[in-house]
């Protein structure tokens, strides 16, 4: 099992940034998918940012692809996510998660694949 937790939400005005943490710990070496996703009130959650073991690149959903930017701190067991030029839509509750399988090679920006989640940390953008 991998143990995740999010930090670093809050409230922000539209425009404004805010980074948010993931860090993983236990049977960390097993997992070959890590994704962010977000939850709105009343909407299913949707994946943000899907990374790949040993990939240089991770997939942008087309709602954040330019603003949102994915790091990671291999020795911290760290993942950051860097959320410039907030809008009101970005509100919800942010997850980090992780897979040890894949689907035929790839890692889906589906929430029902992913085994361990992070309890989330709320981004709340409004004016």
């Amino acid at each position: 099992q991998v143990q995740l937790e999010e930090s670093g939400g809050g409230s922000v005005q539209p425009g404004g940034s805010l980074r948010v943490s993931c860090v993983a710990s236990g049977d960390t070496s097993s997992s070959r998918c890590m994704g962010w996703f977000r939850q709105a009130p009343g909407k299913e959650r949707e994946g943000i940012v899907i990374l790949r073991t040993g990939d240089t690149q991770p997939w942008y959903a087309d709602s954040v692809k330019g603003r949102f930017t994915l790091s990671h701190d291999a020795v911290k067991n760290t993942a950051y996510l860097q959320m410039n030029n907030l809008k009101p839509e970005d509100t919800g509750v942010y997850y980090c998660a992780a897979e040890k399988r894949t689907y035929f090679a790839s890692c889906p920006a589906l929430a029902n694949w992913y085994s361990d989640w992070g309890q989330g940390t709320q981004v709340t953008v409004s004016a």
